[in-house]
């Protein structure tokens, strides 16, 4: 186990205070980190969790309650104990210093894991920010390939690279919910780190960090991360709110309904779906996807298992009602930049016709298609040539604009990690906001509500007595009406 510099720990201070005369001899440039700002209670309890758990665990953070600087200040305190080993090994031969974070005589190298490049270029920015200087800070994705003392790069670029991780003293996997054993290249990134620590003469690396939002700890696809990585601190929505560190998100769920003409291919699409799933005696598509790769009738019934789930998800995705009640939402908001989340590029492209058809209201649509300078430029001018953004996926992860109040979520998910991530984009807090609204548009006898009771769950702050939660409840209809939303609520 790590020994835990902890402020009120007067031996830990004394043992270290005596080596550092010649831990100033030693360069790993994560020590120079300084955070312009203190982290607060609940980030230094994170971090000292992590020290204590020997310097391997996940932290289980809200977005926008300062995970990444979570990150850097355990790398940064990883990095002071690597250097008290090497001076403790190099002067003292003390026995108690194999209990810290390997490092070798010269260096500490770190491996920061991010999930797409927009975030590379984040958190070098930050890091430089932090005081760390630019020559120490590397990247490894596409074409750019520099290892230094602290490496940003992505999953993707490091898979066809795994044997690069022993080379690290330290890992740190952002968005770690994304690495499941689900994903089988991503997961073989955990094979290879597992190899590395069981090595005796050396292993590396030796210390690790997930971090994310949000992972269901009773998904058995999360076994893998939890074993090497397990939870040592969780700070939810509903906490952060409580501390006044988010904003209060006020979820307004708009009902709607399919037309006539969408209802009938809706219940034909699912008769099809429960008919083969009766058949092929399941409705797990993990299953049903074994099943596609047999041959003969039953492949053949997956096939079409498939096609029907697909074409009724479209269906609802593209719903002529969802996208008119979301056009109605924008155009009571002009002048305000909403961010939109839908699942499908063909939904967001109708959307975007509708708006600027019906209401002349010019929008952007982001989706992973675009490239990194394209996506660039779109932000650059949103709020200034256009309000309404669109996306798919991409502005989920990492994407911060905390003056953002108003999210429209086109429901249809099942994923929670998903949720919670479109609520973090807009519940960063400001000074000059103190609630987020998350419009939730879904249709109603459809599997859509499954996505808003997710929302709710994530959101839902806990109140002292029911008369708080009366007049809390009493505002948020004020807010409905305000917006001229009382339609959707009869």
């Amino acid at each position: 186990m790590c020994v835990a510099y902890l402020p009120d720990s007067r031996t830990t201070a004394n043992r270290i205070s005596s080596t550092s005369s010649h831990l100033s001899k030693i360069s790993f440039p994560m020590l120079s980190l300084k955070l312009p700002f203190a982290l607060t209670r609940d980030q230094i309890e994170a971090v000292n969790a992590w020290i204590s758990s020997g310097c391997k665990g996940s932290i289980i953070y809200s977005t926008g309650t300062g995970k990444t600087e979570i990150a850097f200040e355990c790398a940064k305190r990883a990095a002071r104990l690597a250097a008290i080993k090497v001076v403790r090994l190099k002067h003292t031969r003390d026995k108690e210093s194999s209990n810290y974070p390997v490092a070798t005589t010269d260096q500490f190298k770190i491996l920061f894991l991010v999930p797409r490049i927009v975030l590379v270029e984040q958190n070098i920015k930050r890091l430089i920010r932090y005081g760390i200087a630019k020559e120490y800070i590397g990247t490894y994705f596409g074409e750019r390939k520099q290892i230094r003392h602290i490496t940003i790069g992505t999953y993707q670029s490091i898979i066809n690279n795994r044997d690069l991780i022993y080379d690290f003293d330290m890992i740190i996997f952002d968005e770690v919910h994304l690495v499941s054993d689900t994903t089988t290249m991503l997961r073989n990134i955990f094979d290879t780190v597992s190899s590395g620590l069981s090595r005796h003469n050396n292993p590396k690396p030796s210390a690790l960090l997930g971090l994310t939002a949000t992972i269901d700890e009773a998904d058995p696809k999360y076994n893998t991360i939890l074993s090497l990585m397990p939870i040592v601190k969780k700070y939810m929505i509903k906490e952060a709110v409580m501390d006044k560190r988010l904003a209060r998100p006020v979820v307004i769920p708009i009902k709607v309904e399919l037309t006539p003409d969408e209802r009938k291919i809706y219940d034909i699409c699912s008769f099809e779906i429960r008919k083969v799933s009766r058949y092929l005696k399941s409705s797990n598509p993990s299953v049903i996807a074994s099943i596609l790769r047999e041959r003969g009738f039953r492949s053949r019934l997956a096939r079409t298992w498939f096609a029907e789930v697909r074409k009724r998800k479209d269906l609802i995705n593209c719903a002529e009602n969802k996208l008119l009640a979301a056009t109605d939402i924008i155009s009571r908001h002009p002048y305000e930049r909403i961010m939109v989340f839908s699942e499908t590029i063909d939904s967001i492209q109708k959307l975007r016709e509708i708006l600027l058809k019906n209401k002349g209201i010019n929008s952007m649509t982001i989706d992973s298609r675009l490239k990194t300078n394209e996506r660039e430029k779109i932000l650059s001018v949103w709020g200034k040539d256009f309000f309404p953004l669109l996306s798919v996926h991409t502005l989920e992860l990492g994407y911060n604009v905390p003056e953002v109040r108003i999210a429209i979520i086109l429901a249809t998910t099942s994923n929670i990690n998903q949720v919670v991530q479109r609520i973090g984009r807009v519940v960063r807090k400001t000074e000059q906001k103190d609630t987020a609204l998350i419009y939730t548009i879904y249709l109603s006898h459809t599997q859509d509500y499954s996505t808003l009771k997710m929302i709710k769950q994530a959101t839902e702050i806990d109140r002292d007595n029911d008369r708080k939660t009366k007049r809390q409840e009493s505002r948020d209809n004020s807010l409905k009406h305000k917006h001229g939303l009382d339609k959707y609520f009869l």
